[in-house]
């Protein structure tokens, strides 16, 4: 069976895919067990479009994102014990334990966010590009948003800029059918949102977001149009998240019949059996790769337990980058 991608390729897609997959696992147990307070968005069943974006980019291109963010931001290179120290509001955790789980960020892996304010990192990714088109670099940002804020008004004014000023940013619509509880039917009249991008001229595709190879390879033309000063792409990735919105998302606006045929498609599963069938890895090598996941997400939950709160003189710091900026505290 030939594939256009190593075997080197699917085994790290199956082991990345598998630790996003069990950490999230694990995070939803633990907000069940009220050790993980707030709001809490998994990445469960989207795990492919991850994968398939490291492959298609560099490290020193810049991802950003909305507040389902746990998956891409452990892509990205975040460690699992920082990212599962943040949700539990520890000071070991990359955001210091002041941002939760809708606000992973690493300056130094590139990846910007973690936005809680719907749509509001579809202006800032293209500044992130901005800035990469000013330095002079060959990276691209790739800035990544859900089908419920393909309906703000900023992602109009964002790609009209971008176009114009053929920003290096790769806008990617993970569209799992629903936003928060709506489908795409019911809130607008254009279905395919990759069509939104006709009113700029900006290219754009649509991709299957249950495949690592469709999403590397879509990814991957867009970087490439990108790094050449082709300007601007709009992608939306198909995919579906298993579970609901958030945590207090129950989920019924969809039948069991539906999340069942989409777990048909999952992509752990579809990369495993090009595996098995390529013979890549035997079942202990699989085993190995199976139990060194579940070490790592225990390990994570271990470290967030045993990590301290931040101490209260942490209030009023990372909010503006002037030292001594005169805060009213009484």
């Amino acid at each position: 069976m030939k594939t256009k991608f190593t075997k080197e390729t699917y085994l790290y897609w199956y082991e990345l895919m598998l630790l996003l997959r069990r950490f999230e696992e694990k995070t939803g147990q633990l907000y069940g067990m009220q050790k993980i307070r707030g709001f809490c968005h998994l990445y469960i069943g989207q795990e492919a479009i991850a994968a398939g974006c490291m492959t298609a980019t560099k490290p020193a291109d810049k991802f950003i994102t909305a507040y389902r963010d746990h998956g891409l931001a452990i892509a990205k290179g975040l460690s699992a014990k920082e990212c599962m120290a943040e949700l539990y509001g520890k000071a070991t955790g990359c955001s210091k334990g002041k941002g939760g789980s809708m606000h992973f960020f690493s300056k130094e892996h590139g990846f910007f966010g973690g936005h809680g304010i719907v749509g509001a990192q579809i202006g800032t990714g293209a500044g992130l590009a901005f800035a990469e088109q000013y330095l002079g670099t060959d990276n691209v940002v790739l800035c990544f948003f859900g089908d419920g804020a393909a309906r703000q008004g900023i992602l109009h004014e964002t790609f009209n800029m971008a176009m114009t000023w053929k920003l290096p940013v790769i806008f990617i619509c993970e569209n799992n059918m629903y936003a928060m509880g709506t489908s795409v039917e019911r809130t607008s009249n254009v279905l395919d949102i990759y069509k939104l991008a006709d009113a700029y001229e900006m290219p754009a595709d649509t991709v299957d977001g249950m495949s690592c190879e469709a999403v590397a390879e879509g990814v991957g033309r867009a970087v490439t149009r990108a790094r050449e000063k082709g300007g601007p792409t709009l992608l939306e990735i198909k995919t579906y998240r298993y579970r609901g919105h958030s945590m207090s998302d129950p989920a019924k606006y969809r039948t069991k019949e539906e999340l069942e045929e989409y777990k048909e498609k999952d992509p752990i599963n579809q990369v495993l059996k090009v595996i098995q069938k390529n013979k890549w890895a035997t079942e202990a090598e699989i085993e190995a790769i199976n139990e060194r996941v579940k070490k790592e997400v225990e390990d994570c939950v271990t470290f967030a337990e045993e990590s301290p709160w931040p101490d209260d003189s942490e209030l009023l710091k990372d909010v503006y980058t002037q030292a001594d900026y005169p805060f009213i505290v009484d």
